[in-house]
């Protein structure tokens, strides 16, 4: 056991009183012990040209997360835009099975407007350090997407029937301005093999107190698969209330029910959620991003469909002035070479 391991078991060990209250009189969860390695928490900061950048921090314990490069960019992206919003960051291999990262978001400068945008950016390392191969995805480039206004969000996930990352997006067009989610396989997140496919929306939804159908935005999306009940849940942001939402199907592209469940917790507007398992645990967090109050929301799961609140005083993720992004767990000498190429920012006494 390394002593960073044996330091945070150690402190867990000793808030147990703390935490047990709080999950018994205060309905707040229980905070999961990791058991191994590290994170890296990938985000942008804000709406202008210098925020809207690839922002890190790292963190040994999931919840506390440290700022790197004194919370200044650590890519200088130099196509497309040149802005990027909503980073996702995955480790997986590239064309030659060489294992490595991506990092891939959304080209785009909130400033020229919300329907402004109609490409995908990604880059590619193998230290995550050294970030390579900036690609521009231009979704207008296929039949049917030509007037494109906004392609938000992607994600991806490994399909291993299909040897290839099934990309996904919320994505709109001049003649459908309602987004919804869309997916396209790739090998190399430089190119797209197939022809971008619905994989969700809400469009011709009927109105249950008018009777009257409606079309619904639906944006934001991120599928966790759940190896309890062999579903995939696709979490997105459900515009009438302002919360997160979820559908689910055996199958990666769907079909998903149109019968969603609200599961976020949330007083205030949300969107940008994202999840990531407690390493070594069956817990996962769900973080979200309150965009109208500057600040991070965060909840906890075991079975995908309840959750608990975690108490803001466990977490520390504020002070980075984050929106929209994604966590990744890593090694600990991963954890070490990022805080030898970058230096680490401590968190701020009042953010603990």
């Amino acid at each position: 056991m390394t002593l960073t391991s044996f330091l945070r078991i150690l402190t867990a060990f000793l808030m147990i009183p703390y935490y047990l209250f709080n999950y018994i009189f205060n309905n707040y969860a229980y905070p999961a012990v990791s058991k191994e390695g590290a994170y890296v928490f990938c985000y942008f900061v804000g709406n202008e040209v210098e925020e809207q950048k690839i922002h890190l921090a790292v963190s040994t314990d999931g919840y506390n997360f440290n700022a790197l490069n004194d919370n200044k960019p650590i890519i200088n992206q130099t196509k497309g835009t040149g802005c990027v919003r909503d980073p996702y960051i995955l480790s997986g291999k590239d064309e030659n099975g060489k294992a490595c990262y991506f990092i891939i978001a959304t080209d785009m400068n909130a400033l020229e407007g919300w329907t402004s945008n109609h490409a995908l950016v990604t880059w590619k390392s193998y230290d995550l350090i050294n970030w390579v191969d900036e690609t521009v995805i231009d979704i207008r480039q296929f039949e049917g997407f030509e007037t494109t206004n906004r392609a938000w969000a992607p994600q991806a996930l490994w399909d291993a029937e299909k040897e290839m990352y099934m990309v996904y997006w919320a994505n709109s067009t001049a003649e459908n301005d309602t987004a919804g989610h869309y997916y396209a396989y790739t090998k190399d997140f430089k190119t797209f093999e197939t022809r971008p496919q619905v994989l969700f929306g809400r469009w011709n939804e009927v109105d249950p107190e008018t009777g009257e159908t409606r079309n619904i935005q639906c944006i934001d999306g991120d599928i966790i698969y759940n190896e309890k009940d062999g579903y995939y849940y696709l979490y997105f942001k459900e515009d009438l209330t302002q919360k997160i939402a979820y559908v689910r199907s055996k199958n990666m592209t769907g079909p998903y029910n149109t019968d969603y469940t609200i599961c976020s917790l949330n007083w205030f507007g949300v969107e940008g959620s994202s999840m990531y398992r407690i390493t070594g645990t069956d817990a996962y967090m769900m973080i979200m991003d309150e965009y109208g109050q500057g600040t991070f929301f965060a909840q906890m799961t075991r079975d995908f469909e309840n959750f608990r609140q975690v108490q803001r005083s466990t977490y520390s993720m504020n002070h980075l002035k984050p929106r929209h992004g994604s966590v990744l767990a890593i090694s600990e000498d991963e954890y070490n070479a990022l805080v030898k190429a970058y230096g680490i920012q401590e968190i701020p006494k009042e953010s603990k």
